[in-house]
Parts: structure tokens; C-alpha cells; sequence
């Protein structure tokens, strides 16, 4: 309700306390704990980029500019490990790529004419996409999509979710936004069916690459902010784009 109740000013705040503790998450699962010091001024960079990426979009690069020479004199006061450190330093900005930067389009989706719909249409598309991709996979899924990166989803399922997104879509976006055609509900639906999920195998990577099940403990049972944040962070910037063309 969010997304209705609050003009794009309230919204990009909120959403600066979500990318908090997605980007928290996000370093503590790629950087060591001896790094500590390190995850904290590089979550509270990427807040502040974010922030001035919605406010004040012409300073976003300048602000990015500064932090990037900040860490590259931290990470050369604290190198710790010759032959890691430009992994680590290279971890610190895809974190400020993955998280606040594809967030900033939930802001920039946000502020488009009937913006606070479409985020609130491609939060429903995308929940959809991710119960059509469960329940399909699990009653018939019989060929792994990926084995290597995430194990359980299977080609049926993925098809399910592809589907469900572009069935809600059709049904939902034109009853909500009368200036909007079928067609485009259909590409809408099917950009959120395509990039939601390719968003959620991502972030399984990273996850599989840390050897950890979740991203953080947040909502018991269903992992971390980031781990209900995956699918969203591919899909506003799409949408973003599809709508814009």
C-alpha cells in the first residue's frame, strides 16, 4: 500500500531503509567479517547514492566518483591480502551496481504518469510469476532449469511463472490504466515474466557462490530482504525501459 499512499518524495526514503538492509546483506555475504568496517561505510555509500540518484540525479555520478576514490584508499591503508583485494574492491562496487543503482528505477517507475500503478502492477505481476513458477514446478517440473545455480526450479515451472505474468498482466493493467493496450500488458507481462526470473537465478548465484541458503534472516522462513528483493531489482529497471519506448 506503500506505493499509494505516498508521493515519490515519502516513497524514495522508504525505499532507502529497504536498500540499507538489502545492501547490508549483500556484503555480508561477499566480503569476510574482518571486512566489517569496509560493509559498513559501503552500505552507507550506496544509500547515499541512491538517495542523490533520485533527488538530484545530475550529482548521482559525482557522488559515485567520490566513494569509488574513498575505498580505493581504504582498500590500499587496508589490503590485508595482496592477491584479494582487487576481488574485494571490485564486490564493494557491484554491490553499489545491484542494489542501489536498479533501485533507483523504483523511484524513476514511481514518478512516470500513473506511476505509483505500475509499481504496484509489477509487485503483483511479479508475486504471481513467482506462485505460477511454484506450483507448476512443483506438480510437473521434471527438467531442471539450472542445476548448477539453483537446483529446484525446473523449465516447467519457469514457463508457469512466464505465463501467470503475462495472464495477470493482461487481465489487471487495463482495467487499471484504460490508456493502456493489451499488447502492451503483454510485453509488460512477459518483460516481468523474463527478467523477474532471471533476477532470482542472480541472486541465487551470489548465494551459491557465498554457500549460504539466504541472504539474511529477516522474515523466518523466507530468507532476507534481498532474498524477496531478487526478482524486483531485474524487473522495475526492464518495465522502466519498456515503458519509456
Amino acid at each position: 500500500m506503500l506505493t499509494l499512499a505516498c508521493d515519490t518524495v515519502w516513497f524514495t526514503l522508504a525505499l532507502c531503509g529497504v536498500c540499507g538492509i538489502a545492501l547490508w546483506e549483500f556484503y555480508r555475504m561477499v566480503l569476510d567479517d574482518s571486512r566489517f568496517v569496509e560493509q559498513v561505510i559501503a552500505t552507507l555509500g550506496g544509500v547515499t547514492f541512491l538517495a542523490v540518484s533520485c533527488y538530484w540525479p545530475s550529482y548521482a555520478q559525482h557522488v559515485l566518483t567520490v566513494f569509488f576514490l574513498v575505498f580505493s584508499l581504504i582498500f590500499l591503508a587496508r589490503y590485508q591480502d595482496l592477491f584479494r583485494v582487487v576481488l574485494e574492491l571490485g564486490l564493494v562496487v557491484v554491490g553499489w551496481l545491484y542494489v542501489p543503482l536498479l533501485m533507483s528505477y523504483f523511484a524513476a517507475l514511481h514518478g512516470l504518469e500513473h506511476g505509483h500503478l505500475w509499481v504496484l502492477l509489477v509487485l503483483m505481476m511479479t508475486m504471481v510469476c513467482d506462485s505460477c513458477a511454484y506450483f507448476v514446478g512443483t506438480a510437473i517440473g521434471r527438467h531442471r532449469l539450472y542445476p548448477m545455480i539453483s537446483p529446484k526450479k525446473s523449465i516447467e515451472g519457469a514457463v508457469g511463472g512466464f505465463c501467470g505474468s503475462i495472464l495477470s498482466a493482461v487481465v489487471v493493467i487495463p482495467w487499471l490504466i484504460p490508456d493502456a493496450s493489451v499488447a502492451s500488458a503483454v510485453v509488460v507481462g512477459a518483460v516481468v515474466g523474463v527478467f523477474g526470473q532471471l533476477g532470482d537465478l542472480f541472486e541465487s548465484m551470489v548465494k551459491r557462490s557465498a554457500e549460504i541458503k539466504d541472504s539474511g534472516s529477516l522474515f523466518p522462513g523466507h530468507g532476507g530482504m534481498l532474498d524477496r528483493l531478487d526478482s524486483l531489482l531485474f524487473a522495475f529497471p526492464c518495465v522502466y525501459f519498456c515503458l519509456l519506448w
